[in-house]
């Protein structure tokens, strides 16, 4: 885009005119096949200060159809959970992992996680998302954490995805692509910020292991990564527009994909916290508003897949 039309469209109105949104009207996402498919924008409770009544009241306000949080195993914070997005009338989508730097006590505690999650009655989740294995496990052991979602997805029928997530099982893209050709059936919760910060790059080198990976997508974290770090400052801002565009088309790509097949589609916004988000020194200050950024991608990303 011109420099200067960018910015006389920005100050037009006295309203400001983001990156994100020239790059949306200069590039609409258009589907081949329309209306067969579904779209759930999950809100992320990461950094929220409130309660989860609180949170949950807050996403159903915004418009948000949903919830993304981990999964919990005390009684008493599983009703508090339960009573909120029932109230609020909510869908949920659970977050399982397991922190054991040991792996057969990682193990059991991921074992553990996904099959309550599973086979609780209180509700039924759009989708599990996992934090799984560890960068450092050997092949083997992190495919027995694979083995074991594959058999839950099949018995339960509830969509079980790996996230590609920085010190976890799917850290990089050619090691993600080794276990993706293993498992046909393996999903994936496709969260590319952090690639590109593990390879410092968008990709461009890597088409075939990203390819697989758009194919296998059930669910998106929508945050904007960059070659340097796993989070741009502000994703409004002209200076990311090169990789806010780049995840603009990997998100196209999934989306397309599951509307010409007819299966829903389900994305978080998923922009963090301080230090996840950029602070200013000595004040640890963020620069920019999570929670607003946040609402900015949950309408953007509406308008563009509704």
């Amino acid at each position: 885009m011109d420099r200067r039309k960018f910015l006389s469209s920005a100050m037009a109105g006295g309203g400001v005119l983001t990156t994100m949104q020239a790059l949306s009207a200069e590039n609409p996402f258009i589907p081949k096949v329309k209306d067969k498919g579904s779209l759930k924008i999950m809100g992320t409770n990461w950094g929220y200060k409130g309660s989860v009544d609180a949170f949950c009241a807050a996403a159903k306000q915004e418009g948000y159809d949903g919830i993304e949080m981990w999964w919990q195993s005390g009684v008493e914070r599983k009703r508090e959970l339960f009573n909120a997005i029932k109230k609020y009338d909510l869908e949920i989508g659970y977050l399982c992992g397991s922190h054991e730097s040991d792996f057969e006590k990682h193990l059991a505690g991921f074992i553990k996680g996904v099959d309550e999650a599973s086979s609780q009655s209180e509700r039924r989740p759009l989708y599990i998302n996992c934090h799984s294995g560890r960068d450092y496990f050997t092949f083997e052991q992190n495919q027995a954490v694979i083995d074991h979602t594959l058999e839950v997805a099949a018995k339960t029928g509830i969509p079980i995805a790996h996230e590609t997530h920085r010190s976890r099982m799917l850290f990089a893209a050619h090691i993600a692509r080794q276990f993706l050709e293993k498992n046909p059936q393996m999903k994936i919760t496709l969260d590319i910020s952090h690639w590109c910060n593990v390879h410092e790059s968008l990709l461009a080198d890597q088409p075939e292991a990203v390819k697989l990976a758009l194919e296998r997508t059930v669910h998106i974290h929508a945050r904007v990564g960059h070659q340097e770090g796993p989070q741009v400052s502000d994703p409004r801002a002209p200076e990311w527009a090169t990789a806010l565009k780049a995840h603009l088309d990997w998100w196209d790509a999934v989306a397309a994909h599951r509307i010409e097949k007819g299966l829903p589609l389900t994305i978080l916004t998923e922009f963090g916290p301080p230090t996840y988000l950029p602070t200013m020194p000595y004040t640890n200050l963020p620069v920019a508003d999570q929670w607003g950024i946040n609402l900015h991608m949950m309408h953007l990303l509406r308008r563009r897949y509704s």
